[in-house]
C-alpha cells in the first residue's frame, strides 16, 4: 500500500537487509517505516526532524546500522538506524545548500551541492579528503565503479565529471549536453554509462570514453529526472509527467509502464535489496511501491518491429487500475505517442548494437 506523508517527500532509501524505507521530506523531516505487501502492513518506525530544511538525500550505510541525509540546510546526518538517534552531526558542511549523496564503502562517502562542489569524506577522520569544484551548477547524481575508484557526477551545467577516488584526483568533465543531466547509472557490466537530462534524452557514454557520447536515445517523456537500473540493460526513470517507464538500454526501447503518480513530477526512485520493489516518491506527498521482479527477465528483441498505434505496456499489476489513476491519465499521452513512439526509436544516433 502507499505511505502518505504531510508534505511532499524528496527521497526515499531501502535498507539493505531488512523490509524498512527510509524517507526525507522538504520540511527536513526523516521517517523510517517497516513496509509489508499485508494490507496496513506499512509502519512508522521512527522519525526524526533534526534538519531546519528540507532533506534532499538519503542513503542507509552498508550494514544497515546507520542512515546518512544530506539538506539544503547545509547539514549531514548520520543517525542510528534501531532507535532514530542522532549519532553524528556535520553542521556547514558545504558553503551551498546540499543536494546529492553517495555512500562509497563503510568509511567514504561523497556529498554534492547546489553550486557544483564535490566534497569526499572519511568518517575514520571525520573530514573531508577531496573538495572539487568542477561543475558549474547543482550536483544531480552521483555513482561509483564496483572497483570503488572512478566517481562519477552529473550536473546541471549538462556535463557529467569523472573524479579519481584512489588518486584523489579530478579527470575530466564530459562535452556539454543539452538540459541539465539529472540522473547517472553504470550499464552493461561496467561498459557503459547512461546519463538522463532534463530534455527526456538518456544520453549513453562508453567506459573510458567519457569525453563525448557513444549514443543518445530520445525517451517521449518531457523529462528524466530520476534514474534506477534494474539490471544491467533495463533502468527505470521517472519524470515531471509522473510517469515510471522502464527503458531497455542498446537496443534502446522503452519496453513499458512500471506505473505513475497521476500529473505529479516524481522525485527519487529507488530499489529494494531483493530487487523485487521499486519505490517512487512525487510531489502528491506519496510513496509508492511497483512490482518489478519480472521486468529483470524481458529480452528486448535487436531489430526493430515498427507498429503503429501500439500503446505501452503496462509491466507492473498495480498499473491495471489498483489506483484509479494509470491509464486514465495515460491515455491522452497514449494517443499522441501511438504515431511518434516510433519515430522516436529512430532518433537513436547509434545502430542499436551494444559494442564498446
Amino acid at each position: 500500500m502507499d505511505i502518505t506523508f504531510e508534505a511532499a517527500v524528496n527521497t526515499i532509501a531501502f535498507h539493505p537487509s531488512q523490509d524498512i524505507l527510509a524517507a526525507g521530506d522538504i520540511d527536513g523531516d526523516v521517517f523510517v517505516y517497516s513496509y509489508s505487501c499485508v494490507e496496513n502492513g506499512n509502519k512508522e518506525l521512527w522519525s526524526s526532524g533534526h534538519h531546519l530544511k528540507s532533506c534532499r538525500d538519503a542513503a542507509f550505510s552498508s550494514d544497515g546500522q546507520q542512515l546518512f541525509t544530506v539538506s539544503k540546510d547545509k547539514s549531514i546526518h548520520i543517525l542510528n538506524v534501531e532507535e532514530g538517534k542522532l549519532v553524528k552531526r556535520i553542521t556547514k558542511a558545504h558553503d551551498s545548500a546540499l543536494n546529492s549523496l553517495l555512500l562509497i564503502d563503510e568509511n567514504l562517502f561523497a556529498t554534492g551541492d547546489d553550486s557544483g562542489m564535490l566534497k569526499v569524506w572519511d568518517l575514520r577522520r571525520g573530514t573531508a579528503f577531496m573538495e572539487m569544484k568542477n561543475h558549474e551548477e547543482y550536483i544531480s547524481s552521483m555513482a561509483i565503479d564496483q572497483n570503488k575508484k572512478m566517481l562519477l557526477t552529473t550536473s546541471g551545467d549538462g556535463t557529467m565529471g569523472v573524479f579519481n577516488i584512489k588518486r584523489r584526483r579530478f579527470e575530466l568533465l564530459s562535452e556539454y549536453q543539452s538540459g541539465d543531466l539529472t540522473s547517472v547509472a553504470i550499464m552493461k557490466r561496467g561498459k557503459k554509462v547512461a546519463c538522463g537530462s532534463s530534455e527526456g534524452t538518456i544520453y549513453l557514454f562508453n567506459w573510458n570514453g567519457f569525453g563525448a557520447t557513444s549514443d543518445r536515445f530520445a525517451v517521449k517523456a518531457e523529462s528524466i529526472d530520476c534514474m534506477i537500473p534494474i539490471n544491467d540493460n533495463i533502468v527505470c526513470t521517472g519524470s515531471v509527467d509522473g510517469i515510471i517507464r522502464a527503458v531497455n538500454i542498446l537496443p534502446n526501447r522503452v519496453i513499458g509502464t512500471v506505473g505513475q503518480h497521476p500529473g505529479e513530477p516524481i522525485e527519487q526512485l529507488a530499489k529494494s535489496r531483493d530487487g523485487r520493489f521499486l519505490a517512487s516518491c512525487a510531489h502528491d506527498q506519496k510513496v509508492k511501491f511497483w512490482d518489478v521482479s519480472n521486468i529483470g527477465s524481458i529480452i528486448v528483441d535487436v531489430y526493430r518491429k515498427r507498429k503503429k498505434n501500439r500503446q505501452l505496456q503496462a509491466l507492473s499489476k498495480k498499473a491495471f487500475g489498483g489506483a484509479d489513476d494509470f491509464f486514465a491519465d495515460l491515455k491522452e499521452d497514449q494517443a499522441e505517442a501511438k504515431e511518434k513512439e516510433e519515430e522516436d526509436e529512430e532518433e537513436s544516433d547509434s545502430d542499436d548494437s551494444d559494442s564498446d
